[in-house]
């Protein structure tokens, strides 16, 4: 009983990890650096379109493209050594990049992101799907390949960035 409730344990510590060390930062992304014990270290910016962040002691570093544990080993690495003996790192997302929805939708328009969100989801958020509104022509659009269309279900998984059209069905 006890080996059950540790590997259920341990699965749910991991999963937040998981989660974490695969989310690609991208512009429009508000994110939180802090180096414990730091306080003149600590940042909070929103990503623009260059990718670029201005950090105290390194100058501007691009942090687009890449997942949130490294842009902390890059910070852990630039300053252990010269500025800091062992630091402790910790960058989290504050606020992710919004996803969009148009078509038909009740309220169509850019929502904020929330990891693991799903396309039936979104259209929630979007106050549902009108009369009109077809369930099997639902396309995908991803933020890095805007022109490829992707036929997706209610269930597949929406990222930050990319956009959701809804298409009308055929009576």
């Amino acid at each position: 009983m006890k080996s059950i409730f540790f590997c259920i344990l341990l699965l749910l510590i991991q999963t937040p990890v998981l989660a974490k060390g695969s989310y690609i930062l991208g512009p429009g992304d508000k994110v939180e650096i802090k180096v414990f014990g730091q306080k003149n270290l600590t940042v909070e910016t929103l990503l623009s379109n260059s990718g670029q962040i201005n950090y105290p002691f390194f100058g501007e570093i691009k942090v687009t493209g890449l997942t949130v544990k490294q842009v902390e080993k890059l910070i852990y690495n630039g300053l252990k050594g010269d500025y800091l003996v062992n630091p402790n790192v910790y960058v989290h997302v504050v606020e992710y990049r919004p996803f969009y929805i148009h078509g038909e939708v009740n309220k169509p328009g850019g929502y904020s992101y929330q990891p693991g969100l799903t396309v039936n989801q979104a259209i929630a958020l979007a106050g549902g799907l009108t009369e009109r509104a077809s369930k099997q022509k639902i396309y995908l659009f991803k933020e890095k390949n805007k022109n490829t269309q992707i036929n997706a279900s209610l269930t597949y998984k929406v990222n930050a960035g990319d956009t959701i059209l809804i298409k009308q069905r055929f009576f």
